[in-house]
């Protein structure tokens, strides 16, 4: 009897992981969900140095996640019909991280962490082009959103100097 049932443990074992000699589906996955990685780091990165609270992990793993949500739905045979419900689903679901962010003074008068809720929004969008394979998308979003986030501190102090 015990000898059956191990037969059975092995075959279930073997047929999970029957995918993982396909090279070309690791390659996939290992370089969009890399990629997803690298991007959101970037940008979590010129977070980190600017002295903001949410950095270089938090970005790398908003990204991962959305770029694995859809790598998951396609590798399950979801209709490309359908993943437009998993993308609505990461849109709704990082709203609320970035909402976390945001702080709100005591007099209401000021309010802190937008540019980090945006940027933890725009991240999982970048994850999302990452694990959709639309990789001149994620490079792209993520170069012009280091730019936008570079010129900040130029703005702001623009901004201080028309206000003075």
């Amino acid at each position: 009897m015990a000898a059956g049932w191990w037969e059975t443990v092995g075959r279930v074992v073997e047929q999970e992981f029957a995918d993982i000699g396909d090279p070309e589906r690791i390659t996939r996955l290992v370089l969009r969900l890399g990629m997803a990685a690298l991007l959101g780091g970037l940008l979590g990165l010129e977070r980190e140095r600017s002295g903001k609270s949410a950095g270089i992990r938090t970005h790398m793993l908003v990204s991962m996640g959305a770029a694995l949500f859809v790598l998951v739905t396609q590798q399950a045979g979801v209709l490309e019909t359908d993943v437009s419900r998993v993308v609505q689903g990461i849109v709704a679901g990082v709203g609320f991280l970035g909402a976390g962010a945001i702080l709100k003074s005591r007099g209401g008068d000021q309010v802190k962490g937008l540019t980090t809720a945006a940027g933890i929004w725009l991240t999982a969008a970048i994850g999302l082009s990452a694990g959709l394979g639309q990789e001149v998308t994620a490079v792209l979003s993520t170069v012009l959103a280091i730019l936008v986030l570079s010129l900040e501190s130029a703005f702001g102090r623009l901004g201080n100097k028309l206000r003075e």
